[in-house]
């Protein structure tokens, strides 16, 4: 059984409703928190900081021909090795990725580059009947002909690997 419902980005994710309705991708996961006491960092590391090696190649192999291509990426370190601290801030990196919003329910990390600009949101929220789950939404914003390109290419990895994190996190009992 998955447990992955896709989903809206939620309407009250830190990333605001108008950078999502303008992105040029989207994508939004919603799955059960059967830990509802975990705090968001964990949740956030629970679902990203457990990445099967050839994920984490894959990345790499990616970030060096982005590299050439003179785009901002993060260093094969972060990439391979996820170091949970705390705490965190704006402008702190969770793992390759600058933190652009972070409270208690929700981390919004992300990267600008000059080919598109991408946020990824982590966001814990506990419905009326008190069940917790999390949410994981994905926003892309192109600038231009490149980061369209590029997400023709990535967009069918990104759904694939983000869905099976998060199941993975859940079936591992992280969540």
């Amino acid at each position: 059984m998955n447990p992955l419902t896709p989903c809206d980005v939620p309407a009250d994710s830190a990333i605001g409703r108008e950078v999502v309705e303008a992105a040029y991708f989207r994508d939004s996961y919603r799955a059960p928190l059967s830990r509802g006491d975990l705090g968001i960092v964990p949740v956030y590391a629970a679902i990203f900081g457990h990445s099967p090696l050839v994920v984490k190649l894959l990345l790499v192999a990616r970030n060096a021909v982005a590299g050439l291509a003179g785009l901002e990426v993060p260093a094969v370190r972060d990439v391979m090795r996820f170091q949970l601290r705390e705490p965190y801030g704006v402008g702190d990196k969770i793992g390759p990725w600058p933190i652009f919003a972070i409270d208690a329910a929700e981390i919004v990390a992300g990267r600008d580059n000059k080919h598109l600009d991408f946020r990824v949101s982590v966001l814990k929220a506990t419905d009326q009947d008190g069940r917790a789950s999390v949410t994981v939404s994905t926003v892309c914003s192109t600038h231009n002909l490149a980061g369209k390109i590029y997400l023709f290419f990535v967009v069918p990895f990104h759904r694939f690997g983000v869905q099976a994190l998060i199941s993975r996190a859940v079936a591992a009992r992280r969540l």
